[in-house]
This record gives structure tokens, sequence and C-alpha cells, in this order.
């Protein structure tokens, strides 16, 4: 459940006569996300989704989520741009919490995607990475590679009760990887965090790229290697279907073909993402209450996919015997 925030229907009526979008017909709660608060919203007009950011997404970062979907849906991309009031504002408050109303979009998100889906999922990210060329915001990856030690050692020898073993293995995987981390490679606005349940789909085709608020500035090719990570594995982690890899970085070949150096970089920044969702989700494994209505993810799946992109790493890893 991803409902934090509970809004009436009396506040949301209200809430709406600031838009030219109609009046309030039915709100229904999202379950999905583990993010913020979402509401699917009915008026006499249209749909819309109704957000309400809870404490992870900082007030002060939304001018730049809202700018860069603005940028994109510009530019022709299926991506969600909030809709202004009758003065030109995105962003408001309501029931204590920053909040937009966002154009909603068709389309139904994956849990198993098939090649075909992959292939019209990279192209999109290619086609994303194309239209940012000339967006002039700028935001640090506040999940970036910089953030990982210290996150690791928030969590410390806690890992441990999720595998045994683990905090240590983390650590020695980390040092590794920050020896070879390609930092010089191209960077560009990234989404960060293209999930299977980020992408709105049609059959094969894309209709919709959603969820933003892990956009940041870093290399453009690390949102393909998470993008890989996420889609080309099992909820388990334990299966990976290589074909859906390959047609995900086939479909993103199509803008931007992987050169030597990146072909070689590929496996390191994977292996990043893998780290780094094992961390965040271990995180929230260890501090979320076991009565809270949010349903933890599991730190294990992605840390079980790491053998597939740092073999030779993975075999000395105790946590991944």
């Amino acid at each position: 459940m991803a409902v934090y925030t509970q809004v009436s229907a009396e506040l949301l009526a209200d809430f709406l006569t600031r838009f030219d979008v109609g009046d309030l017909v039915s709100a229904k709660g999202i379950a999905e996300g583990v993010e913020n608060s979402n509401y699917l919203v009915e008026t006499t007009q249209d749909r819309f989704i109704l957000t309400l950011y809870e404490k992870r997404v900082s007030a002060g970062d939304l001018p730049y989520f809202l700018s860069l979907l603005d940028h994109l849906a510009a530019k022709g991309l299926p991506v969600p741009p909030a809709i202004k009031d009758r003065e030109g504002r995105a962003i408001h408050e309501l029931a204590g919490r920053p909040a937009c109303l966002i154009r909603f979009l068709p389309g139904v998100s994956l849990s198993h995607p098939t090649p075909a889906q992959a292939l019209a999922a990279g192209d999109a990210m290619g086609a994303m990475h194309r239209a940012v060329a000339d967006f002039g915001g700028s935001r640090e990856n506040s999940m970036g590679i910089a953030t990982w030690r210290p996150l690791l050692d928030r969590c410390g020898d806690s890992l441990d009760r999720i595998a045994p073993g683990l905090h240590a293995d983390i650590s020695i995987a980390l040092g590794e990887l920050m020896a070879t981390w390609p930092a010089q490679l191209d960077a560009c606005a990234i989404h960060a965090d293209l999930f299977p349940d980020n992408v709105l789909m049609l059959g094969d085709r894309v209709t919709g790229l959603i969820d933003f608020y892990f956009a940041c500035t870093d290399l453009r090719l690390y949102d393909l290697a998470v993008m890989h990570a996420a889609w080309s594995f099992d909820a388990t982690g334990r299966d990976h279907d290589a074909s859906v890899g390959d047609a995900l970085i086939a479909g993103y070949s199509r803008h931007y073909p992987l050169s030597d150096e990146e072909q070689a970089a590929f496996g390191d920044l994977a292996a990043g993402a893998c780290i780094r969702f094992t961390l965040s989700r271990a995180w929230d494994w260890l501090n979320t209450p076991a009565d809270a209505l949010v349903t933890r993810k599991d730190p294990l799946a992605f840390w079980r996919r790491l053998g597939v992109y740092k073999p030779a790493l993975a075999a000395r890893l105790g946590s991944l015997s």
C-alpha cells in the first residue's frame, strides 16, 4: 500500500477548483509504488494522477523534476508533466504535503517483459537521453556511488541479519567497484530508476515513462545498466533472461551504439546498480516497522544479480554462495 496521506473527497474537490479540469467524480488510492501517496482522480473532463510527496522527496527538488518532465514532454516523449493551475503554478500543498496534479497516461506496467517489450523500452530510454541533450537543469544523484559507502556504514552489522556475512561482502564488492568505476563516461540527465513498473505499455508500445523522482545528472550508461539489472531478472534475482537484457541494449543502441569502452565498463555499472538497490532495500528492510502498510522488498533479490555481472567476484563472497 502506498497511500501514506489520506485526502478526503471534500478536500480534493476544493483542491481541483484551482484548475480548469472539471469537477471531481471519483478518487482511488493507488497501491503501487513506495515513495509517495498517489490517487487516480477522475473529473467531469478527464483522468489525472494526484501525487502527494512524502518525506523521501524533497520539496526543493520538485522544480528540477517538473522542469525535466516539461522539457521531455515538449520534445514529444511520453512522460506525465504536472498540470498548472489558473495562476501557472504546478507545485501546491495539500493535506500538509507538497502535491501535484499530473497528466494521466494510458498503459500498464509489466511484471514479465518480453524481449519485444524490452526492445521498445530500451529505444525509449535512448530517445529520452537524446531529448535531454539541451536540458539545462542539473541535480546531484542522491543515490549515486558517493552515497553507497555511507549508507553501508549506516546499515552496519545489521545487514548480517538479512544474510550472514552480507556487511563484509558488500564492503569488499564496493571497494573493488570504486577502484574501477568509469567516471569518465558521458553524463546527462538520467531517470536512474526505470524499472518495469515505471514504464507503461500497450502491447509492445511504450506509452509512458513515469516516476522521475530519482532523476539526476549522472553517467548516461549507468541509466541503461540500472534498467538492465531491473528488467532482465525475475523478482527473486535468481533467474536471468539474457534475451531481455540483450533487447534492451539493442533498443538503446538505435540512439547510442555502445563503444568498446562502454561495453567494457557495462559490467561495473550494472554491478553498481546491484549494490545501490541492495543497500537502499536493506535500509528499508531494517528500518520499516513490521506492521507498516508498505511491502518491504527483498534486498537479496538485487544482491544475487551481482553474480551475472561480476562472476569472479561473486564466487569469493560467502553471502552469494
